[in-house]
């Protein structure tokens, strides 16, 4: 009889490199329907390696999609909330949320302008074919004949830290001279490799897009060179110290991005329309996303709620907010977090965290907590 775990595993999607990764040890995981690597036997390793040297991560399940027509600019401009117009030097990347009519988040995703007739986005792998039904309705309401076109024929590696690059140019022959000027969110074709110099760890680095039947002699070669393989738990500590949003944590279809700390990623000044920016403007702001160091021993998570504490003496405070995103920092050595607490908070006051039955004091913050190996709270 054929086992339930086996029945489990067969029926879970594998990126180009899941045979790699068992083959160093990895312990895999389900990871929104994908057999994926949790660590390679030390999670805590794996984030150090990468804030003081270099790590490499199989970001392969996320789906890049091309857009290709005459009407990509236009359709970009109403399907996503940031200006793709900001878009001029070929290879410049753009960080933007689509979101729904209600002016909630479907995704946040990248955009590459790679010509005027031709896009590339990277959709997070949880969302991917929700992105793409919507993407594909609304190609069909603004530019029909546009072309969409997912490519499961690439993987991507994303290599971090402050020695990436330089490994990198060590596997890569002759990309250096190539890549070594690319500015931050700038991408370059070199050969069969799309190298961008972005990442979502807060260190220096490249996420590489190639063929993904080259994809092990890459990652095997990187190995070679001195870069340390690592899971999506030390991807997601580096990602909470650094201060970026985790898709249906931090924000999700039922939240405002202007609460979640993606103000930024918006554009409500030019005169452009855009899928959900009508009811933004007509929503009020009633909350931030801001940090959390937590003050008592304990672990923040997600979804915990917070009590801000009333002042009679001011008037002032009061109010509940919740944990979006919380765990151990291997950088501070202490438990951090991301919250959603009223415009009041602010940075230095103290508030109180629910964990099980007690009350524990946090210290509120201005996120990132860690950039390029700096500890900045």
């Amino acid at each position: 009889m054929t086992s339930p775990f086996f029945l489990r595993y067969r029926s879970l999607k594998a990126t180009a490199l899941n045979q790699t990764h068992r083959d160093m040890q990895a312990k895999m995981v389900d990871f929104g329907g994908w057999d994926m690597p949790l660590h390679y036997g030390s999670q805590l390793d794996e984030h150090h390696r990468v804030r003081s040297d270099a790590g490499m991560f199989d970001v392969s399940h996320m789906l890049a999609l091309d857009i290709k027509g005459e009407a990509a600019r236009g359709y970009l401009r109403r399907l996503v909330a940031n200006n793709v117009d900001k878009l001029t030097q070929p290879g410049k990347a753009l960080y933007s949320c689509m979101l729904n009519q209600e002016g909630g988040v479907i995704d946040d995703l990248i955009i590459y302008f790679l010509t005027e007739s031709h896009f590339r986005t990277v959709v997070n792998a949880g969302t991917a074919e929700k992105d793409l039904a919507w993407m594909q309705a609304r190609r069909d309401e603004i530019a029909p004949g546009l072309e969409i076109i997912p490519r499961r024929d690439l993987a991507m590696i994303a290599v971090q830290g402050p020695n990436a690059r330089a490994k990198v140019w060590q596997v890569i022959a002759g990309s250096q001279a190539e890549t070594e000027n690319l500015k931050l969110f700038q991408a370059i074709f070199f050969g069969k490799y799309f190298i961008a110099r972005t990442g979502y760890t807060g260190e220096d680095g490249f996420e590489i897009m190639l063929p993904a039947v080259d994809a092990a002699d890459f990652w095997n070669a990187l190995h070679a060179a001195g870069v340390a393989p690592a899971g999506l738990g030390a991807r997601d500590t580096l990602r909470l110290e650094a201060g970026m949003n985790l898709y249906g944590q931090d924000m999700d279809e039922t939240t405002n991005p202007l609460e979640s700390g993606l103000g930024w990623t918006i554009d409500l000044k030019s005169d452009r329309e855009f899928i959900g920016k009508q009811s933004l403007l007509e929503k009020p702001v009633a909350q931030q996303l801001i940090g959390l160091i937590l003050l008592d021993r304990g672990i923040l998570r997600s979804h915990q709620k917070i009590v801000i504490q009333y002042d009679a003496n001011t008037g002032q405070g009061g109010g509940e907010g919740e944990i979006t995103s919380g765990g151990f920092s291997p950088t501070l050595n202490q438990s951090i977090a991301l919250a959603r607490l009223p415009l009041n908070v602010a940075a230095g006051d103290e508030v109180r965290v629910v964990v099980r039955d007690k009350m524990l004091r946090a210290k509120v913050v201005k996120y990132p907590f860690v950039r390029n190996g700096k500890i900045l709270v």
